[in-house]
């Protein structure tokens, strides 16, 4: 995206030069998908799809947003004095949200802003769009009004925004491997304790290969809060006989040992991905470290087995597209990645061989659903930050 792209869309719904310009990506985890509110480890990194505002101080009493992605929806205005109003189901939602916490955490707004927005992120692709609206609007406010706010606090504001203010029961994932991001790197997370270690994503010859269903999920509308509502009620079984504080908290042994007090096929087998995906992840990290890129791989397509066969949350859009990665010459792994039902999986792919594995794969895809597939080399990118203009 050229800041000149990002200076005529500005003037061409406010009438005006902007001041500034920022920029938050989007993310991709590796592995370790639905054990963030599990107690367990994620593997993500930011990626270089993402979202950008150009911005300039209004001098009234109103935020005036526009998002080009949104651009049926014109310019939508939000009142300094009026933040806390009810959600609307839109996408400025996510923008009053993350004002609203700032505020509630002592944020003090002496003038408006007007800002206008644009993202090559798709929308409902499992790319984190939401977390990267959420962490752009932070680095604004924390840029324009001098707020000082760590990014780790602005990470667990997000993460208030979407559990208390959106009404989806996610974890901190999202917010914390954009807020968090560093080129070629990628964040290996304790969800538990919020450690974290910065892992090089060195993959040799290889690439990561996004592919995207072009099925739109929303998670407020998915069964996402029901896998969690499971998983809670899978722990809470265990905790009748184990003092543990998670999922995570535990291996695969001990969970077939105490597997008689949760007593259920389908809260066992939510429990059985929490808990070995937590392992897989580990595993993960260690296998990168070690250069053992055919580990790392094989790795990464165990999560996508058990993300579709225990955790049931990928469907046959996701699956075609895994299923053929893992047929072409040249993948190492291939799974879902992002909250399921729709969205995006990645694929770990020579790198001379990315174009015939995303031809081979998109033809597979439209000729079992109908439609095409998108697909993009992830590069792997820094997280929030203004831009030059």
């Amino acid at each position: 995206m050229q800041i000149s792209e990002l200076t005529q869309g500005f003037t061409a719904q406010f009438d005006a030069q902007p001041s500034n310009y920022f920029f938050a990506p989007g993310r991709i985890n590796l592995i370790g998908e639905h054990t963030d509110y599990n107690g367990g480890h994620v593997f993500p990194c930011a990626i270089s799809l993402g979202t950008y505002a150009a911005v300039r101080a209004n001098g009234s009493g109103q935020f005036r947003f526009y998002s080009a992605n949104f651009a049926d929806q014109g310019i939508l205005t939000v009142a300094i004095a009026e933040l806390n109003v009810p959600r609307t189901n839109q996408w400025i939602d996510y923008a009053r949200g993350m004002l609203q916490v700032l505020a509630k955490h002592g944020a003090q707004y002496s003038q408006g802003l007007d800002v206008y927005i644009t993202g090559d992120l798709p929308d409902g692709a499992g790319l984190s769009s939401s977390a990267s609206l959420e962490m752009l609007i932070g680095e604004i406010a924390n840029d324009m009004y001098d707020l000082n706010v760590p990014m780790l606090d602005r990470v667990g504001y997000g993460k208030i925004v979407e559990n208390q203010y959106i009404g989806v029961n996610s974890g901190i994932m999202d917010q914390f491997a954009i807020g968090m991001g560093e080129a070629n790197t990628a964040t290996f997370l304790d969800t538990n304790t919020m450690a974290y270690d910065r892992v090089p994503l060195d993959l040799g010859d290889n690439v990561i290969l996004i592919m995207n269903t072009n099925k739109q999920r929303k998670l407020t509308d998915s069964k996402y809060n029901e896998r969690r509502g499971e998983c809670e009620e899978a722990l809470a079984r265990l905790q009748t006989k184990l003092d543990i504080p998670s999922l995570g908290a535990i291996d695969g042994d001990k969970l077939d040992e105490y597997s008689y007090v949760v007593a259920d096929g389908t809260l066992l087998k939510r429990a059985r991905h929490a808990v070995l995906e937590n392992q897989r992840t580990i595993n993960a990290k260690a296998a990168l470290r070690a250069g053992d890129l055919n580990r790392f791989g094989r790795l990464v397509s165990a999560s996508g087995v058990s993300l579709r066969y225990d955790y049931e949350v990928t469907g046959i859009e996701l699956d075609t597209l895994v299923t053929a990665a893992l047929a072409q010459p040249g993948v190492l792994g291939a799974r879902m990645t992002g909250a399921g039902f729709g969205g995006c999986a990645i694929a770990i792919v020579a790198k001379d061989q990315a174009q015939q594995v995303a031809a081979a794969v998109g033809a597979a895809y439209a000729q079992k659903i109908g439609y095409a597939a998108d697909f993009y080399i992830a590069e792997i990118a820094d997280g929030p930050r203004p831009l030059e203009a």
